[in-house]
């Protein structure tokens, strides 16, 4: 096992890892940017290294800062978080070339699920179920465009092989809009990523987005912990969580939770990982896979009792999964709410002082978040600030404790979206369960 891990990232999902690093007696060393000097892992941490300026690219992206800092702090390890380098596979393989570990799949791993028409290709090779598509990259001809697009059925959606988060993505309902838009993807792919790789898919109309967490040890084992619930978005951004996926038939998910693990032991995956689906009519549909922990697995550990990141440090130290899919047992339901500084009518952002904070309690109440009196948002990074997340024994219990818990969270000094996720805790059709990626942005549009 590690003596000492460095966190190469902040906020709150930094706070995370430095909490599961202490129950393991690990050391720990927190990088920050100047603005983020008073962040509360930051004060924590047993040690800490400033590595630049507040904009991320000095920073947080800074690759020789970065390793600089794991030398003079002689750390074994880093670990990415989520966003900035988590998933960048020349970092990764940085990390490993200067003899320390990367918290995380291998490089190749990371590059292969990166792009988007290998990843299919390896995921269907393995059973996994995915979007009927073009198979591979767009052609240059036009008339095999055409051809592709007629077989898989209109509406198709173009993809970036590069894209994510919901970018380089282009609907054509029409034979006639087919190749402009292909022709105008292409270019923002190229522009976005560096990439003008693009492929086709059947466009979905009115999904579920289901995803599957696992855990493989890189080492031939593999399991899953059930899936989640992340169907209400605005503009592909996740707003609320839940595990597990409400009204979703039991040998459909073991289907697709099977043919997820067969995946992982396939191409040899090691730490923590998401396959994210679309599922309609009864079918998941394969759509990436995030080779990083997720700002949404507390909702997983939360039904499985399972620490994530304690699982993910003993696998890349290369140790064996600690857990057999035997001992994995989902009990009850659990939902998280993203709380963010920003408008909760217009969305923009809302950084300054905090003035006063008050967090949630009670029974089947947890609370992610590096805030406190005193502290000031910063407005350079990422405007989430805290994860509500509610445990219940039924779905309806944790939805009324997150509700309750929303009611009871006071954040003075700054605007925030709790009053949007007050109103989506009440909503009638949320809590009967089941509704699709469209929902909330329709919702907001009334």
């Amino acid at each position: 096992m590690f003596d000492k891990i460095l966190i190469a990232n902040r906020g709150e999902i930094a706070l995370r890892v430095l909490r599961a690093c202490k129950e393991m007696g690990i050391k720990t060393v927190a990088v920050h940017s100047q603005i983020d000097r008073d962040l509360k892992h930051v004060r924590l941490a047993d040690e800490s290294v400033c590595i630049g300026p507040n904009p991320s690219p000095k920073s947080y992206l800074n690759v020789p800062a970065i390793i600089a800092a794991m030398e003079i702090t002689d750390s074994q390890a880093v670990h990415p978080g989520y966003g900035f380098l988590a998933e960048n596979a020349d970092f990764a393989e940085r990390v490993q070339k200067s003899g320390f570990t990367f918290i995380g799949p291998d490089p190749d791993v990371i590059r292969m699920m990166g792009d988007k028409v290998e990843a299919i290709k390896a995921m269907k090779k393995a059973g996994v179920p995915t979007v009927p598509g073009s198979d591979g990259p767009l052609p240059e001809d036009e008339e095999e465009c055409h051809a592709i697009a007629k077989r898989i059925g209109y509406p198709i959606i173009i993809k970036a092989a590069a894209g994510g988060g919901g970018r380089g993505m282009r609907v054509v309902h029409t034979e006639a809009a087919l190749i402009s838009s292909i022709r105008v993807t292409q270019g923002e792919a190229k522009a976005a990523f560096g990439d003008g790789t693009v492929y086709m898919e059947k466009f979905l109309q009115n999904p579920r987005h289901v995803e599957v967490q696992i855990l493989s040890d890189g080492q031939g084992s593999a399991i899953h912990l059930g899936d989640r619930d992340c169907s209400l978005q605005r503009r592909h951004q996740k707003v609320l969580e839940e595990a597990p996926a409400p009204g979703i038939p039991q040998e459909v998910r073991e289907a697709t939770y099977a043919a997820c693990v067969k995946a992982c032991i396939d191409i040899k995956y090691k730490g923590a990982g998401t396959f994210e689906f679309l599922y309609e009519d009864g079918r998941f549909y394969f759509i990436e896979m995030n080779t990083r922990i997720q700002v949404e697995h507390p909702v997983s550990e939360m039904v499985t009792g399972i620490d994530l990141i304690k699982e993910q440090i003993r696998v890349c130290s290369g140790l064996p999964l600690s857990i057999k899919q035997s001992d994995v047992i989902i009990r009850g339901h659990s939902f998280e709410c993203r709380i963010n500084a920003e408008d909760p009518k217009t969305f923009m952002p809302c950084p300054g002082l905090v003035k006063g904070f008050h967090a949630p309690g009670g029974l089947g109440v947890r609370v992610d978040s590096h805030l406190y009196n005193g502290y000031s948002v910063p407005p350079n990074y990422d405007s989430m600030i805290a994860k509500i997340i509610t445990y219940g024994d039924t779905r309806e219990i944790a939805l009324n404790r997150m509700r309750n818990a929303l009611d009871e969270t006071i954040v003075d000094g700054i605007r925030t979206n709790i009053p949007l996720q007050q109103m989506l805790v009440r909503d009638e059709a949320f809590r009967k369960g089941g509704v699709n990626i469209h929902y909330l942005e329709k919702k907001l549009a009334e």
